[in-house]
């Protein structure tokens, strides 16, 4: 258990340098790569979360939320190329 929340607190803090490459990125790559980083960190917490509290039902949320995630990375990144053009 312990174990557990020191890998949700580990998540945590590494939602800081997804929030500060939003805000400041340079490109809009950037903001989309963070963006994209900062879904699957929400997913990964997701996961351990289930773990920790013995709730299988949140791993269908995870399962889901990664193929909207690839969906949103696609569109995203053609997105990105279009503008870069």
């Amino acid at each position: 258990m312990i174990l557990l929340d020191v890998v949700l607190a580990v998540l945590a803090l590494s939602a800081l340098p997804v929030i500060w490459r939003l805000a400041v990125g340079p490109t809009d790559a950037d903001r989309a790569a963070a963006l994209d980083l900062g879904f699957f960190v929400v997913l990964a917490a997701m996961a351990v979360l289930a773990a920790r509290l013995d709730f299988p039902a949140l791993l269908d949320l995870v399962l889901t939320g990664t193929l909207v995630a690839f969906l949103a990375t696609v569109a995203l990144a053609r997105l990105v190329h279009r503008r870069s053009r």
